[in-house]
């Protein structure tokens, strides 16, 4: 795996040039690193999304479900025949919003982010991936709260890859612990304090039928259930591993 990434390194990064900046590198990626941080930018769906606030790296697991997601948006404003309003909660480098925003042109994307250091970085993916500044709002909001300045605000579709990670039974690699934002990965309480928050107030945030897709752990399912089941029909679905990883929760 080790020579695999080298690889990729020295093709991504260095156009295969074997200079001392590569080696230094190298030394890096060996120390546990993050390849993805070593070459600064990462593909997502059919985009190419930048890392250079070093924000959440993002996961195939993620590309799956968003790439389901995009089909549903697709699909209803083909129906609806209008602009979609679509929310990216929790995020980070943008890649969930700037996928969305490419593959559906007739939307408008909002980007919340609690950590101001990675709004810059959102901006940039959006200028890299076509989408202009008439179509996003970016916002530095611990989830809706800077939101809540636009009372009449209401989205089509929330996607959020929130913080999630329970503490006790944290599955991360060390090189995860090590390099990637604590922020971005633990959730509190059994992993799902700012989960529980999104699905309280996201009824107030959502048009008539509008949805909320989230991605979790498996352990969470039923807690996330339970908060739902008296405000959204709540659909559990597996990611492409086989584990229950992301649900979408359609308001009623």
């Amino acid at each position: 795996m080790f020579s695999q990434e080298m690889e990729w390194l020295l093709v991504e990064k260095y156009k295969g040039e074997k200079s001392e900046a590569f080696f230094a590198d190298v030394a890096k990626l060996e120390a546990g690193e993050p390849l993805a941080y070593l070459i600064g930018s990462i593909p997502f769906l059919n985009t190419t999304i930048s890392l250079s606030s070093r924000p959440l790296i993002p996961r195939p697991e993620t590309e799956f479900w968003v790439e389901k997601a995009i089909t549903e948006i697709k699909e209803a404003q083909n129906v609806t025949e209008r602009t979609m309003y679509v929310l990216d909660l929790c995020a980070g480098s943008g890649c969930i919003g700037v996928a969305v925003g490419q593959a559906v042109p007739q939307s408008i994307i909002h980007f919340a982010e609690l950590d101001a250091v990675h709004l810059p970085t959102i901006t940039e993916n959006c200028e890299a991936n076509g989408l202009p500044e008439a179509r996003r709002r970016i916002v530095q909001s611990d989830l809706f709260t800077n939101l809540k300045t636009e009372p009449q605000l209401r989205f089509d579709f929330i996607l959020s890859n929130p913080p999630y990670i329970d503490p006790v039974i944290d599955r991360a690699e060390a090189s995860v612990k090590t390099h990637e934002p604590a922020l971005a990965l633990y959730g509190g309480w059994a992993g799902m304090e700012l989960i529980a928050r999104i699905i309280t107030e996201a009824p107030n945030f959502l048009l008539p039928h509008g949805q909320l897709w989230l991605e979790h752990e498996p352990e969470q399912v039923e807690l996330i259930t339970e908060l739902a089941e008296p405000f959204f029909a709540v659909t559990i679905h597996k990611d492409q591993y086989g584990v229950k990883r992301f649900s979408k929760l359609m308001l009623q």
